[in-house]
């Protein structure tokens, strides 16, 4: 259903929340009814998760040394990256690493470099107008148009909530052995994390990412050196190869890696959160930002990089090498590794690690979700409302398809969150490419000619590798 102004899209949305709805402009803090509980809830978003909130709280000295400017600017690409290491990329990887070894390893270092650009472009957006994508997309577009964006970025971030909460739901359920129903009831309750970091900084929220992407990092670092790869056949991985997709099965999984790397809201989160940083608006303080913004959005994907090959030759190592080829599920993945590499360590460092990916993707999901209801619709509400409305909307498909397929839904689920991922996707790259293109939105920012034959190319690969991956993928289901 579009909605066909901003007054039924209000109306919709006070239905769906059933809380007061605050206009950004001006803001109204009118109570809810929490005045009978023993503590007051917020009332309208609040920092770190509102962009509204933190957009220019941190401060930036012109003049200080080099290393210190990269340390101030040190932090957006951190929550970007967090979205490239999701379970849907487990996924992925595991099954290219089980079925096929280290073959398939040079499409994860492809399509992280496609990231790497697409985000480049977001971020050098958000740093030139002032304004993040979906703001830029309202202004720019019809209502109606602005209103199916929204609505396909909305079903972007339910699509990648899905994929955390059947990640920590699993996760819970190998680390506690819970059922996976009830791990996915527990994973509701992340929005008391939410309520816990009200009114926090920014610079709080990017350092409990590191924490985590760290908490990843070493585990995956320590399973490397029990799984014992051989490196010689990693680095021949690293070799782009045509061969290695000339069959339909590992050429279905290449695409499968590229759809469930390149997240559409992580277009509109980054384009938001670089504006947290105070840059004075002449050619030379942006040129500046860019620069140092563009340092730290590479070095955190080469970090989600790094962690996503991990991934995928731990598979091959592990499972590839000794003969079981057909693993596809990380619940499956799990019971094998304490076997096969002969201590359950690994087994336990690799379901901690997965609760830490999907948890991780909490704070960025809260964060997007806020920016692109503030920047299409103009809304605000409290940040652990827009984290519940998500997270419920995400419990819903999960509790009925673990309910109806038990244990096997995990993975046929996480599928499913990546070819709508996947669906979304072009409708927020083609107005990124657009506007970054456009002198009258960028000035002498614009993109140069080089620039440009690479964005639009990376559109059209994407785009014709996503509808392949979705028309592949209901053909099976059909079948």
């Amino acid at each position: 259903m579009i909605c066909r102004d901003f007054f039924a899209v209000r109306k919709l949305r006070e239905v769906i929340v059933g809380v007061c709805i605050v206009r950004t402009e001006p803001a109204l803090n009118i109570a809810s009814g929490t005045d009978k509980l023993p503590f007051n809830l917020p009332t309208t978003a609040t920092a770190p998760f509102c962009p509204s909130e933190v957009k220019g709280s941190v401060a930036v000295s012109p003049a200080a040394p080099l290393w210190k400017k990269l340390l101030q600017f040190a932090g957006p690409g951190l929550l970007i990256s967090i979205g490239y290491m999701d379970p849907g990329n487990w996924a992925t990887d595991i099954e290219a690493g089980s079925r096929y070894g280290y073959s398939l390893l040079f499409v994860v270092v492809l399509s992280s470099l496609a990231a790497m650009v697409l985000q480049c472009l977001s971020m050098r957006l958000g740093i030139v107008t002032g304004k993040d994508l979906a703001q830029l997309s309202r202004e720019r577009y019809s209502k109606p148009v602005a209103n199916v964006q929204w609505m396909l970025a909305e079903l972007s971030i339910i699509a990648c909530d899905l994929a955390e909460v059947l990640g920590g739901a699993l996760a819970f359920h190998l680390l506690f052995g819970v059922s996976l129903i009830w791990g996915v009831v527990l994973t509701a309750f992340d929005t008391l994390i939410v309520l816990g970091l009200k009114g926090k900084n920014f610079r709080d929220l990017e350092a409990i990412m590191l924490g985590l992407i760290a908490t990843i990092g070493v585990g995956y670092v320590v399973e490397l050196v029990l799984v014992k790869p051989h490196w010689p056949s990693v680095a021949a991985g690293l070799v782009p190869s045509i061969h290695a997709l000339s069959d339909r099965e590992p050429l279905y999984l290449a695409i499968g890696i590229l759809g469930a790397t390149v997240m559409p809201h992580n277009l509109y989160l980054h384009s938001s959160i670089v504006q947290t940083r105070v840059v004075d608006g002449d050619a030379k303080s942006l040129a500046s930002a860019i620069t140092l913004s563009r340092i730290d959005t590479i070095v955190s994907l080469v970090l989600a990089l790094l962690i996503n090959a991990a991934i995928l030759i731990l598979a091959a190592s592990a499972f590839h090498a000794t003969g079981h080829t057909q693993v596809t599920e990380i619940e499956d993945a799990y019971k094998l590794l304490a076997p096969i590499v002969g201590t359950g360590l690994a087994a336990i460092l690799f379901a901690v690690t997965l609760f830490a990916s999907g948890q991780s993707s909490t704070f960025t999901g809260t964060i997007a979700g806020q920016v692109i209801m503030e920047g299409f619709l103009q809304l605000k509400i409290p940040c652990y409302q827009r984290r519940f409305i998500t997270r419920a909307l995400a419990l819903v498909p999960a509790l009925i398809g673990v309910y109806l397929l038990g244990n096997g839904a995990v993975g046929k689920l996480l599928v499913a969150s990546q070819v709508v991922l996947s669906l979304q996707l072009p409708f927020a790259l083609y107005p990124l490419i657009r506007m970054t293109s456009d002198r009258g939105v960028m000035g002498e920012f614009a993109n140069a000619l080089f620039m440009k034959v690479v964005a639009w190319l990376l559109f059209l690969v994407i785009s014709a590798a996503n509808l392949w991956l979705v028309v592949q993928t209901g053909v099976e289901w059909v079948g």
